[in-house]
């Protein structure tokens, strides 16, 4: 079976140096304490609450964040205990955000599953996300003033980014609002597990900041490429073709056709806007085969090439490596 490196591009094969190997196998490893230690660290004596704060993690998930911190961290002393909890903190805090996300955009589906607030109401998923957030809290701070400084400044991100998509752009581009709104709900979070790898490993100072500037970009390009994956069937969410798009989410090639102006793209806008519509789905289609959607991969694809100029700081070796194959898979999740 596949690890979860593997899953995302740094597979065996591609990594033949003994040193290489030696990192992947710790990551591997470093990722598997972090897998058996989630439910730990979300266990709950109360049932209801319990079953509750396990459910987005049991229902799987890519464990993105753990597993950039986790290769940062082979920048210093590697996956030591610090560095396993601050990537656990990392995944609580990322479970947490989707409860409100799901809230939020009215989605019914997570993984795979049903929502949280389908399962128990919208209520008891938003104190389902705050009880996640203060776990993530909890165990941060052992760590120290520095994490817990980085956890509240991306928190704070978070809610901003999440309060800028609802209010929606103002005296601003539409499309730049977007691509910060990006920045904001995902790109930070992954920025801040980048450079937690690097301030809990103790490694040099002067990682940091190559190392943030990745994690957000790369995190701008995997939403991006999500905003394509959405134009047709998910079979790893079980999403139907269009769901952000039926749910009045703002992805980037709706975005784009709005911008053209033009009779055929405000025509084919419409028939997007009509959810009920039997002929929804060929609209969707459409949208998924209109040009819009190739240029919203060429803007993912230049946030990856500016996700791998960051690196130009980084020594060469296992991690940067690790990186860069990372930042290729983001693009290559589109078949």
């Amino acid at each position: 079976m596949a690890s979860i490196a593997e899953a995302f591009g740094l597979t065996r094969a591609r990594f033949a140096l003994p040193a290489e190997r030696a990192a992947l196998n710790a990551l591997d490893e470093g990722l598997e304490q972090v897998e058996s230690r989630l439910t730990d660290q979300l266990a709950v004596t109360d049932p209801v609450v319990d079953a509750l704060s396990r459910y987005l993690m049991e229902a799987g998930g890519k464990r993105v964040r753990p597993m950039l911190l986790l290769l940062a961290a082979q920048l210093g002393e590697g996956a030591s205990q610090e560095v396993i909890d601050a990537a656990i903190i990392v995944e609580i805090t990322h479970l947490a955000s989707l409860y409100h996300d799901d809230v939020m955009d009215e989605s019914d589906v997570r993984r795979g599953v049903p929502s949280a607030h389908v399962v128990w109401g919208n209520s008891m998923a938003i104190l389902g996300g705050d009880l996640l957030f203060a776990k993530a809290a909890q165990l941060g701070a052992p760590l120290g003033t520095e994490v817990g400084i980085l956890q509240a400044s991306t928190f704070e991100r978070l809610c901003l980014g999440q309060m800028h998509e609802t209010l929606g752009p103002r005296d601003e581009d539409p499309v730049e609002h977007y691509i910060q709104v990006l920045a904001d709900k995902t790109g930070s979070l992954i920025a801040a597990a980048a450079e937690l790898g690097v301030v809990v490993s103790n490694a040099d100072d002067r990682y940091r900041q190559p190392m943030r500037e990745f994690g957000e970009a790369i995190g701008v390009a995997f939403q991006l490429v999500d905003d394509v994956i959405d134009l047709s069937f998910s079979p790893e969410t079980g999403k139907p073709a269009g769901t952000d798009v039926k749910a009045g989410v703002a992805t980037l090639p709706t975005l784009l056709l709005q911008q053209r102006g033009d009779a055929d793209s405000a025509a084919l806008l419409e028939r997007l806007a009509d959810t009920e519509s039997a002929e929804f789905d060929s609209a969707v289609a459409a949208l998924a085969a209109h040009e819009v959607t190739e240029q919203t991969m060429q803007v993912a694809r230049d946030w990856q090439q500016r996700a791998l100029h960051t690196l130009e700081d980084l020594p060469r070796g296992p991690v940067r490596r690790g990186l860069e194959e990372f930042s290729r898979s983001v693009i290559a999740r589109i078949k």
